[in-house]
């Protein structure tokens, strides 16, 4: 290939490469925020992408798991509208108290104070209690672009990077009839705009360690088979 067509070829790749970044509204190489190594496989990029919102189911457990590792690298967290959170789960999940911000009732300005937390602080977790509005939604995405900062909200969402949620809950450690609760193993899925498929694998949360990590079954071990405890994520 001669210069002339390699850098006609290099031009149009940044040319599209522009079409695409204006089409998203961000750039396509953008740094990511930690995830555990079991979820990484599964997130376009292997983590949270800075200025990128996701959508999550319910679960408190899946929440922890995300903010665990950005939490314990540095990143200062906040997590608003949720009175209910349990710290003592969020820390023996693997977040790191010390950089955990909670506003638990921002009352009706919920959306102006998750906009005013993420200028300082780069992971804002939120629970919206009413549906917002398109231009609202808008104006907060700009917002967490400008800043490089991750939004994660436990319901749906317009516009996300991804949907994570789990589903098919088995606990194990319980013999016939007797026992303590050990382990709990659930299917992890992401849906992504990035990704024509949904992403889904079995994993343990908590496993051993009390936090996210891969399942794996060994080949000899004796267990006793998982019991279903669905209301329990």
């Amino acid at each position: 290939m001669g210069s002339t067509a390699a850098a006609d070829v290099a031009g149009t790749v940044s040319t599209l490469r522009a079409q695409m970044e204006r089409m998203q509204g961000r750039r396509l190489d953008t740094p990511v925020l930690p995830v555990p190594p079991a979820l990484a496989s599964l997130l376009p990029g292997g983590g949270l992408r800075t200025g990128g919102s996701y959508s999550l189911g319910r679960s408190m457990s899946l929440l922890f798991a995300l903010l665990a590792e950005p939490s314990r690298t540095g990143s200062w967290c906040a997590v608003v509208g949720m009175p209910h959170l349990g710290v003592e789960a969020a820390r023996a999940a693997g977040v790191d108290l010390s950089r955990l911000v909670l506003i638990p009732d921002p009352g009706e300005r919920w959306l102006a104070v998750t906009s005013t937390v993420a200028d300082v602080l780069p992971v804002v977790a939120v629970r919206p209690p009413t549906r917002a509005k398109d231009s609202e939604v808008a104006r907060l995405a700009a917002r967490m672009r400008e800043r490089e900062a991750v939004l994660l909200v436990q319901g749906p969402w317009p516009q996300t990077e991804a949907m994570i949620d789990v589903a098919d809950p088995l606990w194990s450690g319980l013999g016939d009839g007797h026992g303590i609760l050990s382990g709990r193993e659930l299917t992890v899925t992401v849906t992504s705009r990035r990704s024509p498929m949904p992403r889904s694998n079995r994993m343990l949360l908590p496993d051993e360690s009390g936090r996210l990590g891969e399942h794996a079954q060994p080949e000899h071990a004796h267990r006793w088979d998982p019991v279903p405890m669905r209301r329990a994520v």
